[in-house]
């Protein structure tokens, strides 16, 4: 290719002045000497060419190919129905056909999701993945997508581009779909009281009335028929301290496009307005003021006190109207309130006919539903007077055997208490023997029920733990836990082991023995599986958009499994293992990718017709995909038919070689130029005088 161009000797702005001087001169002498001075306004154009410095360029160009940039939309909602193959079987068909022009290549761009709530990002993706190219290069730009864009730029200059952009939309016509959203829903919640749920179902293509299904905890609730486009109530009691997860889900429509967001789940924090705890203990004793330290440094504990400072045989002949003691109320506590209270504590208590029979019965019934009963032995447990000589026997997992160890021993955790919440990792445990003091008396007894998570002397069992249908039993078999809070050779965690004790019995979530717990960090998700038995299988995994798998579980810590996943899609996950279900929300509550899930040819429209292209979808309510022709255009402005698309080839070329014909000499050349100009112009002179 061969072209003019220039180097000027001087700046342009003397070149332009120059010229503009010799403009005049050179028409005041035509106009006055006439003819002849016409060879001196030729000689001032030849001094102005020279001072341009004109030379001839001729380039070896090399023409390179156009790119028609392809953004495939990656997005969570791309996944619905047959949106992924439909996608896949056009992006390969386009492909190939861009591969076979001779003029073009393609880049292919993947764009999907942003972070946080975003939504679809592909003019983000399109700006990365051209940020090597130069403009002028971009012959089109096809966006494969279900047209649910959340970047789009307001105006086609915002492109930076000057090619067409083309969108084939995936997803179908008569698509149909239900979805649950929540209206109002509550964060925290009183243990015991009910909580009032607002949510909405929403559909197209639909019935008009959709069945709903709550569970708590994974355990059913109700089910009911709403109307759908209305909002309805829920109303669910919080039976627990901790989180209650209520799951809400609308029945799926035949054929939707998913059922991800059918499902929407509430995590309400039960909250204990007052941990009502009745410690009653039998007879005063060093230990008696550790359990009272205990539970009344907890600000959130109201604790109720009694001690049996006088039995009823007591007969020492004092006058009555010289006895301060408070009677005790029995009736009230064991018969009107008794389930007002979260937990009942034995310590070192005997049966001196204090309580009668009938309210043995009443603790029984309280425990067997949901109550929490604690009993701290001592002694009396084994002699006549016990507990497990009255009705409280057939709720207690352990009966005395007779034996009284008076011996100094380190309570060790047991294998099974290794597993336990309660008892494992207590501080001083990690070593052998335990760095924690000694205790020095052990009531023997033969446990008939529940899990024992501690040993003491000579390995008989010394804390005993258990379930009774839907409330839960502790048997402590020892007197001495108050050594510990008075440093006894060095003491040991009498708090940990009490409080963890005390808030198992009340069923706190985090001390379950079978628990499943999600939480998410980013798109992080990391499972704990707690169980008491060898080994929990593989966890099962459901995915927002309805796809299953396995997660295998490693041993983090005796009775403690976990796993982790990286969450490839936004929503609400589901996991099972066995009975327990746990959920793990990623990203936000209702992700813009599942709230409108319907494919749509319009929000491309503006953008794509600003920039000569199209919007079309690849497929009918029913059919295959078709993909359209793309054929290069040259020249006009309609770049896409019916069945076609354009794009614009680029001019754009590589310079291989550069060759320059001087047509002036520089300095050299003016200096001669202006030479010949003066040399003519004296003899011009000269003429004339003669």
């Amino acid at each position: 290719m061969l072209s003019l161009s220039f180097s000027p000797l001087v700046p342009t702005w003397a070149l332009g002045a120059l010229g503009a001087v010799f403009l005049v001169v050179a028409a005041v002498a035509v106009l006055s000497r006439g003819g002849v001075a016409i060879l001196r306004a030729l000689a001032l154009a030849l001094v102005l060419v020279a001072l341009a410095d004109p030379s001839l360029v001729q380039e070896e160009r090399e023409p390179v190919r156009s790119v028609v940039a392809v953004v495939v939309d990656r997005s969570t909602s791309q996944s619905l129905g047959d949106r992924a193959a439909m996608t896949e079987q056009v992006r390969g068909e386009i492909e190939r056909r861009i591969g076979a022009l001779p003029d073009a290549e393609i880049r292919l761009i993947d764009g999907g999701d942003g972070d946080g709530d975003d939504g679809t990002r592909l003019f983000a993706a399109l700006g990365r993945g051209l940020a090597d190219i130069p403009p002028e290069r971009v012959a089109a730009v096809v966006l494969l997508t279900d047209g649910v864009v959340h970047d789009i730029p307001e105006k086609a200059a915002d492109l930076g581009l000057r090619a067409p952009v083309h969108a084939l939309i995936t997803g179908r016509p008569n698509e149909r779909d239900r979805r649950i959203a929540l209206i109002e829903a509550p964060r925290f919640g009183i243990v015991g009281k009910d909580q009032t749920i607002r949510a909405e179902v929403s559909e197209r293509g639909g019935t008009g009335t959709a069945e709903v299904t709550v569970r708590r905890d994974g355990q059913l609730v109700l089910r009911q028929s709403v109307r759908t486009g209305a909002p309805f109530s829920l109303t669910v009691r919080v039976e627990h301290g901790g989180p209650n997860v209520v799951e809400i889900e609308a029945h799926q429509l035949p054929g939707e496009l998913t059922a991800a967001n059918n499902r929407a789940v509430v995590t309400i924090e039960g909250i204990r307005e007052k941990l009502r705890v009745l410690l009653v203990s039998g007879e005063p004793h060093p230990g008696e003021r550790t359990w009272r330290n205990l539970l009344k440094s907890d600000a959130n504990v109201d604790l109720v006190h009694f001690t049996i400072l006088r039995p009823p045989e007591k007969q020492d002949g004092t006058p009555i109207n010289e006895l301060s003691l408070i009677a005790f109320p029995t009736r009230e506590l064991f018969q009107t309130k008794i389930k007002e209270f979260d937990l009942i504590i034995f310590d070192r208590y005997a049966n001196q006919s204090v309580l009668p029979s009938t309210y043995f019965d009443n603790i029984a019934r309280y425990v067997r539903e949901g109550g929490a009963l604690l009993i701290a032995a001592g002694p009396e447990f084994s002699g006549p007077g016990s507990l497990a000589r009255t009705r409280l026997s057939s709720i207690l997992p352990g009966r005395p055997d007779g034996r009284i160890l008076e011996q100094p021993f380190k309570p060790r955790i047991t294998a099974s208490g290794q597993r336990h919440p309660v008892a494992r990792d207590l501080p001083g445990s990690e070593t052998d023997p335990p760095a924690w003091g000694e205790w020095l008396r052990t009531i023997g007894s033969d446990v008939a029920s529940g899990i024992s998570v501690m040993d003491g002397a000579e390995g008989a069992p010394l804390l005993v733990l258990a379930r009774e249908e839907k409330g839960r039993v502790a048997l402590l078999l020892s007197d001495h836990v108050w050594l510990w809070a008075r440093g006894y050779n060095d003491g040991g965690p009498h708090t940990d082991l009490l409080r963890r004790l005390a808030h198992w019995l009340m069923k706190e979530p985090a001390l379950e023995e079978e628990a499943l717990r999600a939480t998410v960090s980013g798109r992080q998700i990391r499972l704990e599986r707690q169980t008491m038995g060898p080994g929990p299988g593989p966890i099962a995994a459901v995915a927002p958009a309805g796809s299953s798998s396995n997660l295998a579980v490693d041993e983090a810590r005796p009775g403690l499994f976990t796993a982790e996943m990286r969450a490839a899609e936004l929503g609400l996950y589901t996991f099972r293992s066995g009975d327990l279900v746990a959920f793990a929300s990623v990203g936000p509550a209702n992700p813009r990718e599942l709230t409108d899930v319907f494919s749509d040819t319009e929000r491309l429209r503006p953008i794509a017709e600003a920039t000569g292209g199209s919007v079309r979808r690849v497929a009918e309510a029913s059919g295959p995909p078709t993909t359209p022709r793309i054929q290069a255009v040259r020249s006009g402005t309609r770049l896409a038919g019916a069945d076609w698309i354009g794009y614009r080839p680029s001019e754009s070329a590589i310079i291989r070689g550069v060759r320059v014909f001087p047509l002036g000499l520089g300095f050299l050349g003016l200096a001669v130029l202006l030479g010949a100009v003066l040399v003519a112009w004296v003899v011009e002179g000269r003429r004339r005088a003669a």
